[in-house]
C-alpha cells in the first residue's frame, strides 16, 4: 500500500502581489465584480446539504434576507455572464439563481452558485472564493501546462472559478474501476500522466476528492481524463511527494490496477509521452510562459524552511545541484520545468 501523505498544517492564505496582479490584469484574469466574497457572507441562515442518499455533503445552502436576495441575485448572473458570454447581457433575461451553497471543509470555503436556464430548465455552476497567490498560480500553470483550459476571473480578494464537469475520484475509485480489462488500462495510463503533470508544475495534495475523471465514450471503450479542481497546495508544501499523487493512500485503487495491469517499461513510455506533451505547450505558450515564471520567482509562496526542504529533496531525486540557487518556490517550480526541457527529468512511479 503506497504511504500516507498530508499537509503539514493549515495553510494560510497568501497575498496576490502587485507584479502577479497586473501580468493578470494583462491576460484579461483581472476584472471588476458587481460582488464580492465578502458579501456573499451576509446570509441569514443555512441548513445542511444532503445528497441522494442523505449523507451529509459538507455543504450548506444558505439563505438570505428578502431585502438582500434581489441584489445577490442580480450580481449572481451578471458574473455569470462575465464568466461564459465576456458580460453579454442579453442572457440574464432568462437566467436565475437557483441555490446557493456554502462550503466549511477545508482552506477554500467557496461558494457554489447554481444557475438555471429558465428556456429549458438546463442548470450549471460556479464558485466564488477567497483569491489567493497560490491557487491563482496553480490555475494559470493548468492553463498554461495541461491539456484543460480553464476560466477564471479575480477581483482584488475575489475569486471566480466555473465548474469541472466530472466525477470526484474518491466516487469514480468506488464505481467505475470494476470495467473491462482495455478501460482498466486506459485509467492506469491517464493516472501515469496525470501523476508526471503534478510533479512537474508541483501541484500538491491531488487526494481522491481533489481532482475529477472525465470520461469520453470512444470507438472502443473509453477515454478518461483526470482534472484538478483544487490548486491551494500549488508548490506550498516541503516534501517532495506531496507532489506525486501516486503516495497518496486515498488513490490506492488505481495504483493497484497499474500494478495488476502494467510493466515498468510501459510506465516510463507513459512518463516520457506526457513530459513531451508538457515541453510542446511550454514551447507554444513560450512568451505567457516566460512572462509568469518572471513574476513568479520573485514571489513569497511559502515558508523558508519548505524551500529549502522541497529543494533538498528534489536535488537528490533528481541527483542536480542546480536546486541549490533556488531561494523561492517560484525558481523551483522554473527549475523544475528547465530540467524537464532539458531532458533531463528522471522520475518513476512506483508500482
Amino acid at each position: 500500500m503506497m504511504k500516507g501523505n498530508v499537509p503539514s498544517k493549515k495553510k494560510q492564505a497568501i497575498a496576490i502581489s502587485q507584479p502577479f496582479m497586473s501580468y493578470l490584469k494583462r491576460h484579461n484574469r483581472k476584472i471588476k465584480l458587481p460582488y464580492h466574497y465578502n458579501d456573499l457572507l451576509r446570509y441569514e441562515s443555512a441548513i445542511p446539504l444532503m445528497d441522494h442518499e442523505d449523507n451529509d455533503t459538507l455543504w450548506e445552502t444558505v439563505y438570505y434576507a428578502q431585502s438582500d436576495w434581489e441584489e445577490v441575485n442580480t450580481a449572481m448572473k451578471r458574473i455569470y455572464a462575465l464568466l461564459k458570454t465576456d458580460g453579454d447581457v442579453e442572457v440574464l433575461e432568462h437566467l436565475k439563481v437557483a441555490r446557493i451553497d456554502y462550503c466549511t471543509f477545508g482552506n477554500t470555503k467557496p461558494f457554489r452558485i447554481r444557475i438555471i436556464n429558465r428556456l429549458n430548465d438546463n442548470y450549471d455552476h460556479f464558485y466564488v472564493k477567497r483569491a489567493d497567490a497560490s491557487r491563482l498560480y496553480g490555475l494559470v500553470l493548468e492553463d498554461i501546462l495541461s491539456p484543460n483550459r480553464v476560466t477564471f476571473l479575480v477581483d482584488d480578494d475575489t475569486l471566480i472559478e466555473e465548474h469541472v464537469a466530472g466525477i470526484p475520484g474518491d466516487d469514480f475509485m468506488k464505481k467505475n474501476l470494476d470495467d473491462t480489462t482495455f478501460n482498466q488500462i486506459r485509467i492506469a495510463k491517464e493516472f501515469i500522466k496525470f501523476n508526471e503533470r503534478c510533479f512537474v508544475r508541483l501541484l500538491g495534495d491531488m487526494r481522491s476528492y481533489n481532482y475529477v475523471v472525465d470520461i469520453t465514450p470512444d470507438i472502443e471503450g473509453s477515454q478518461f481524463r483526470m482534472r484538478a479542481i483544487d490548486f491551494d497546495q500549488q508548490s506550498f508544501e516541503g516534501r517532495k511527494s506531496f507532489y506525486l499523487p501516486q503516495y497518496f493512500k486515498e488513490n490506492n485503487p488505481i495504483i493497484y490496477l497499474g500494478m495488476q495491469h502494467m510493466r515498468p517499461e510501459t510506465v516510463i513510455q507513459y512518463q516520457y509521452e506526457e513530459r513531451s506533451l508538457i515541453a510542446a505547450r511550454v514551447k507554444a505558450s513560450q512568451n505567457q510562459f516566460t512572462e509568469l515564471m518572471g513574476v513568479m520567482i520573485k514571489d513569497h509562496l511559502s515558508t523558508p524552511e519548505k524551500i529549502n526542504q522541497l529543494k533538498e529533496e528534489l536535488g537528490y531525486h533528481h541527483k542536480s545541484n542546480s536546486f541549490k540557487k533556488c531561494h523561492t518556490m517560484g525558481e523551483i517550480v522554473w527549475n523544475n520545468i528547465q530540467l524537464l526541457l532539458q531532458k533531463d527529468f528522471k522520475q518513476s512511479i512506483q508500482l
